[in-house]
């Protein structure tokens, strides 16, 4: 069971995980040892992550999402087939934790009087040097 927050766990049945050859470190072992761990989970079809919290997560990461609506998360930081497996956990971990947070709504301002003030002067300023650029009216 992976616990994001308080109300939301993916539990272990919706994760499936595949492991391949890894690059970086480890030197002749990378070409024995199967250690990049790759996770799917099919978040589409979850009923244990909220539809808000889908969409913010796939709105936030469009390149994790297959086209089958499956998150993909892969690790290859470790040496170890362990570790990276842990390593994708928290990511996704992290990712929903992340899109679990309702963005905050926008408070609508006004510009201050003297911001108006500005941009009216520098408004002026502008259209007075394009006029001395015209030159005088022919007669």
């Amino acid at each position: 069971m992976l616990h994001v927050t308080d109300a939301i766990a993916i539990p272990d049945e919706e994760l499936v995980w595949a492991f391949a050859r890894s690059g970086g470190p480890g030197g002749q072992n990378v070409n024995k040892v199967a250690s990049k761990a790759v996770l799917r989970w099919a978040m589409a079809a979850s009923p244990s992550v909220p539809p808000g919290v889908k969409d913010r997560l796939r709105a936030a990461h469009p390149s994790y999402v297959t086209a089958a609506g499956e998150f993909l998360v892969s690790s290859e930081k470790y040496r170890d087939r362990r570790r990276n497996r842990e390593d994708c956990l928290q990511k996704l971990a992290a990712m929903v934790r992340r899109a679990a947070a309702p963005p905050r709504p926008r408070k609508a301002t006004k510009p201050t009087r003297a911001s108006k003030r500005r941009r009216l002067a520098e408004k002026r300023h502008r259209a007075e040097r394009k006029a001395l650029r015209r030159g005088a009216p022919e007669e």
